[in-house]
């Protein structure tokens, strides 16, 4: 039995965007109109994330170029943190500056350590057009900060240099979905 009360049953999972699709590196366009085409964008966001096992994803990253993100992230104290922003403007990224493990969704298999700051608030919209502000700290934070780059056009490769870029690059070249 679905419940529609739980994000995403009621949406469609789509193709992933993947790594090297113009979508992917162009900032995407703030959303103008809070109707029902969004609410189903949302919808089949959270749909497609919870399908590929993901823990945040951008509009981009099923190919519309809105600026729009789902989240469903622990913190670091295992806090679950579900929702989504649409407009999102990344205010404050402070605090400690931590390597971690970073993945996303639109290069499947893959990961690198990426620096992120251990905080962030991101204020932006909810579907219906209610202000909206999201607070994170660790895990969530890096996850905020991971969806905010994605609606300006980057993805979590664009902070690595040296060897770990040229890994992440290598790996992706071989990877069955690379180009």
């Amino acid at each position: 039995m679905r419940n529609s009360s739980i994000p995403g049953t009621r949406g469609r999972v789509r193709p992933l965007t993947l790594l090297g699709d113009p979508v992917l590196h162009a900032p995407c366009e703030d959303v103008t109109d809070f109707g029902p085409e969004l609410a189903t964008l949302v919808e089949d966001l959270f749909a497609t994330m919870y399908a590929a096992q993901g823990v945040g994803l951008a509009a981009n990253q099923i190919g519309e170029p809105l600026r729009v993100f789902v989240y469903d992230c622990p913190d670091d104290e295992d806090v679950r943190h579900l929702g989504h922003v649409v407009n999102p403007r990344l205010v404050e990224a402070d605090g400690l500056v931590l390597r971690g493990p970073e993945g996303c969704l639109s290069l499947p298999g893959l990961e690198a350590g990426t620096e992120r700051h251990d905080h962030a608030v991101v204020e932006g919209f909810t579907m219906t057009g209610e202000p909206v502000r999201v607070q994170g700290t660790g895990w969530f934070a890096r996850c905020l900060q991971h969806e905010c780059d994605h609606v300006e056009g980057r993805v979590y490769v664009d902070h690595l240099t040296g060897w770990r870029k040229r890994r992440v690059l290598r790996q992706a070249a071989k990877a069955p979905w690379g180009r």
